[in-house]
């Protein structure tokens, strides 16, 4: 039996999962997102991903971006080495994506910083 805490919606329960003749028993969920939560965090867990990118910008040295949907916690680390690799020469805006399809995930890396909007401001 493993104690988790459900990150769903602000309720925060505290559940109790266990796996037991062919059947997932949860305890603790107020809703069937909390049961779904559970299950996905024992089975597959996932996660979003946030983290910077290096840019060749004075004003703007590293740009925050995060994926656009959750990787698995097996494909952070190769997901890391990717974003990491990456030299930003271009402004972007806010929700522009900055790696595609990062590793075959399925997520995109994007901006969650407005490179244009920074620069006026220090210019």
């Amino acid at each position: 039996m493993k104690n988790i805490t459900c990150i769903v919606c602000p309720n925060g329960c505290s559940m109790t999962v266990d796996f037991n003749n062919d059947e997932w028993i949860v305890g603790g969920n107020l809703c069937k997102r909390g049961r779904e939560f559970a299950i996905s965090e024992i089975t597959h867990p996932k996660r979003s991903l946030c983290s910077t990118v290096k840019t060749i910008f004075k004003g703007m040295p590293r740009l925050p971006v995060r994926t656009d949907n959750e990787i698995s916690l097996e494909e952070i680390f190769e997901v890391m080495k990717h974003i990491n690799m990456v030299i930003l020469n271009h402004p972007v805006h806010t929700g522009e994506v900055i790696i595609k399809n990062v590793c075959n995930t399925g997520a995109n890396v994007i901006a969650t910083s407005d490179v244009y909007e920074q620069l006026r401001k220090v210019c």
